[in-house]
């Protein structure tokens, strides 16, 4: 059996939203003597709730992922579940899994331990409100016992950041969107959600939890549910390969597969800081795959990664809680199961992600149609370019609009698209690229094809 250690004394806390329910993380840090920390993450223990098989695991199989959509989430566990007995909810009793890491004061990660737990947080923190008390704002303040901790974790996260920085590959933020819905479904604002200091806490901390599940799967068994994202496409480094040389930056073909030499070549090009480059690159670029077998993920810039940190929202990481228990039962799991698994759950994500899409773009155009109507300008970013015209994203709430070309010149044969080369020119001289900020005016929001039409501003 599977023996839990019982930390209930231990003042655990969670991050997460004003809304959140089903809140699977709590935290503990502690400085250690010889520099650096020593972080626990407690994860909602869901598979001691739910056995394989049994009816609720076949349907979250089924489900595969909690869907978030504008106004309504579609849970991969039945609520009752989800939201309350795998919930890790302040001062109740809770099973867990748990890993205890080392983290170094370079930010480097140190040796690991994985255990069965029993916990119980004694602190439910909102990141607005912790990022507010770190940035010296607010009324709130927490605890003294967590307010330590607090500090520690932000050290923590700002000292792995910056070893990601340095060995890695750290993406540039991309904003997220929140829409705002009344209760019929109306849009009634559309706003960037900042990722301030506390959910940068968080993502460190998952980030790192996740590299030791990766290694203590590859190491122990060889499989589970990783997530491999490799640099560039396959069938396309070949053609990244001589764009690249024809732009006279000089870099092996391997490079390009390769982890380690891969990040001196992306240094290369952080170095350029050239947003038509970094769009142009975008068309060869690999995505993330779901595989049974370890594998690189150059993203993170890790030799293998495997999520286990939200077992209440994602059915891999359900899986790989099996396993990693299964380890510490001194068990061997079969590896069959976990490649059958994977090719469902990548396509299940995909279709998750149509949804999503679907949903937003129609929100989108209910909520732009009086912008529409008024041929309100906007700023945006071109993010494609074809041969009927651009594609660009609104900065202001990331909804994105065609530009076709008639309407770019009032002689449609003055205009000329390099779609190859992302760029076009008007009468003979570049007025556009990939990557570019521009303002465009929104002229149609179309409800029956989810779309909206712009043209360039006066």
């Amino acid at each position: 059996g599977l023996v839990r250690e019982d930390l209930t004394a231990e003042p655990f806390f969670t991050i997460d939203s004003e809304s959140t329910r089903d809140m699977d993380d709590a935290l503990r840090i502690e400085p250690r003597e010889a520099g650096g920390w020593r972080l626990t993450v407690a994860i909602a223990d869901a598979t001691a709730y739910i056995e394989e098989g049994h009816a609720a695991d076949l349907e979250a199989r089924t489900r595969a992922f909690t869907v978030y959509l504008p106004g309504q989430n579609v849970t991969m566990l039945p609520e009752q579940l989800a939201d309350d007995l795998c919930s890790l909810r302040e001062g109740e009793l809770r099973p867990v899994l748990a890993c205890r890491l080392d983290i170094a004061a370079d930010g480097s990660l140190g040796e690991y331990r994985f255990f069965a737990a029993n916990v119980r947080s004694q602190a439910r923190l909102a990141y607005d409100r912790v990022s507010d008390w770190l940035e010296g704002q607010g009324e709130w303040a927490p605890t003294e016992v967590i307010a330590g901790q607090l500090s520690a974790l932000q050290a923590m996260s700002e000292a792995r950041a910056a070893w990601r920085a340095e060995h890695t590959l750290v993406f540039k933020d991309r904003p997220d969107y929140v829409f705002e819905l009344d209760a019929a479904g109306n849009v009634l604002d559309i706003r960037i959600e900042e990722r301030r200091s506390a959910n940068r806490m968080i993502e460190e901390a998952m980030i790192a939890a996740n590299a030791c599940g990766a290694d203590y799967l590859a190491t122990h068994i060889g499989h589970g549910i990783f997530n491999v994202h490799r640099a560039f496409d396959p069938e396309k480094v070949q053609a990244a390969h001589e764009f690249l040389t024809a732009r006279q930056i000089d870099i092996e073909l391997e490079a390009l597969s390769e982890l380690s030499r891969y990040k001196a070549f992306k240094r290369v090009l952080e170095a350029q800081d050239d947003a038509w480059l970094d769009a142009r690159l975008r068309r060869f670029q690999g995505f993330t795959s779901m595989s049974a077998r370890p594998g690189p993920h150059f993203g993170l810039g890790l030799a293998a990664y495997a999520t286990w940190t939200s077992p209440i929202r994602k059915y891999g990481d359900m899986v790989n809680h099996r396993l990693i228990k299964g380890i510490l039962k001194g068990k061997q799991p079969p590896a069959e199961a976990t490649l059958a698994l994977t090719e469902q759950l990548t396509e299940r994500r995909r279709l998750n992600r149509l949804a999503e899409r679907d949903v937003k773009d129609w929100l989108y155009v209910r909520y732009l149609t009086p912008a529409a109507k008024n041929q309100e300008e906007f700023e945006a970013e071109i993010f494609g370019i074809s041969r009927g015209g651009m594609r660009v994203r609104l900065t202001a709430n990331g909804a994105t609009a065609f530009v076709p070309a008639p309407l770019m010149h009032s002689d449609r044969d003055k205009v000329v698209i390099d779609d190859k080369e992302g760029r076009i020119q008007i009468e003979g001289v570049e007025r556009y690229k990939l990557g570019d900020l521009t303002r465009v005016a929104l002229i149609e929001a179309r409800e029956e094809t989810r779309s909206l039409v712009a043209r360039p501003a006066t």
